[in-house]
């Protein structure tokens, strides 16, 4: 698992952003998918989501994520819920002590936020979609509600797909330039034609930047590229695959 370093300094909670080493699911889940949504067999992704509990030195959990539908729909988590119960949201926040938040990724960037002062966690599925609707902000103003304040913030962004091999189409800039002209920095020339490479936990560390967060820091990985440690969505559809495991990230405040 990797961890961010800023928050590495704040006592009181735990948080990891977890690589597909170090679970039992064989084929093209190996090894620790934690994806419910997947066709992998879920007896593998319990037991998966279990050894990362454990890794969180919280075994037994409970770990609550949701049916993430590329939203920028905040949802606060009072107590957990089953599986089959997930509510339609990207972002869960919650300031209940022992409470495992979780989000799913395989290319999107997660993204996890805590305000140790307030005792107030937050994680976010944010894909291109949901971070251009405002899923981080979103996620933000749900943890002001519950007593958080933006300048005591930290966000830790992980791994994401890197910007060299995420090329899109000549239609995708325009929602991004429409919404703001600086979001063009976002987007280099690809090789292709037409075709630009896209930014995008860059683009997700622009938006926090600009709530006046306390810190924001990135991890420097490329989940396409690095196919020992990560899974990819646009990896598995390149090779026509029928299905990809999902990696967990996770951020809780200790009991």
């Amino acid at each position: 698992m990797l961890t961010v370093g800023s928050f590495n300094r704040l006592s009181g909670l735990r948080h990891a952003f977890f690589t597909r080493r170090g679970g039992v699911s064989d084929g093209i889940f190996a090894e620790l998918n934690c994806g419910p949504g997947s066709n992998d067999d879920p007896a593998s992704v319990r037991d998966n989501r279990a050894r990362a509990l454990a890794a969180l030195d919280l075994p037994g959990g409970p770990l609550v994520t949701a049916h993430q539908v590329h939203s920028a729909r905040a949802v606060t988590v009072e107590q957990p819920w089953a599986d089959d119960e997930r509510p339609r949201a990207d972002a869960l926040v919650t300031r209940r002590r022992g409470i495992v938040l979780g989000v799913l990724t395989a290319d999107c960037a997660p993204v996890l936020l805590a305000d140790a002062k307030a005792g107030v966690v937050g994680a976010v599925h944010a894909g291109w979609r949901g971070a251009l609707d405002g899923v981080l902000e979103a996620c933000v103003a749900e943890m002001e509600s519950l007593g958080a304040a933006r300048g005591e913030i930290v966000a830790g962004i992980g791994p994401c797909i890197g910007k060299r091999s995420y090329e899109v189409g000549p239609e995708f800039p325009a929602p991004f330039l429409e919404q703001c002209s600086d979001n063009g920095e976002f987007f280099l020339t690809g090789e292709r034609p037409g075709h630009f490479l896209f930014d995008l936990k860059g683009f997700a560390a622009r938006r926090l930047a600009l709530m006046g967060l306390a810190d924001v820091q990135i991890l420097p990985c490329d989940t396409f590229r690095e196919e020992e440690r990560f899974y990819s969505y646009r990896r598995s559809c390149k090779r026509g695959e029928s299905d990809y495991g999902r990696l967990l990230s996770a951020i809780y405040l200790e009991p």
